[in-house]
């Protein structure tokens, strides 16, 4: 596959990952980095009332396609069959209490979603609620 033909198919499948969420390109991140078992694709969004980016979900594939192919499978077929959960908290020094909602097997990845690429005492977690399932 040619690097040209290779980009439009990354584009169409984050615009296909964006579209499937409901969020705009302004909103989501798609990290690519090599590792040593390939390439590691980290999805992240960004809330834009407090301006805050908290991880989705990451994926690790042969190439740039491939992770996010599997991004793509995890959103359309397990991302509505995961828990739900509710977290308030608030940044130090900040006294406004946010609220954010995550889609995790467990509270351990809740809050690793919460505080991926931040220092975790950046933050303060006041409570994290298992949602009902609807």
């Amino acid at each position: 596959m040619t690097a040209e033909r290779q980009n439009l198919e990354i584009a169409k499948l984050q615009k296909e990952v964006e579209t499937y969420l409901s969020l705009g390109s302004t909103q989501m991140i798609f990290d690519y980095r090599e590792t040593g078992q390939g390439i590691r694709l980290d999805v992240i969004t960004v809330n834009p009332r407090h301006n805050q980016s908290f991880l989705f979900h990451h994926s690790i594939g042969y190439d740039r396609i491939d992770a996010l192919k599997q991004i793509y499978s995890y959103v359309k077929d397990h991302y509505e069959r995961q828990n739900s959960y509710t977290v308030q908290w608030s940044a130090k020094g900040d006294n406004e209490l946010h609220t954010s909602y995550f889609r995790a097997k467990d509270i351990p990845e809740a809050l690793d979603k919460l505080n991926f690429g931040r220092d975790p005492n950046s933050l303060t977690i006041f409570s994290v609620v298992l949602n009902p399932i609807s």
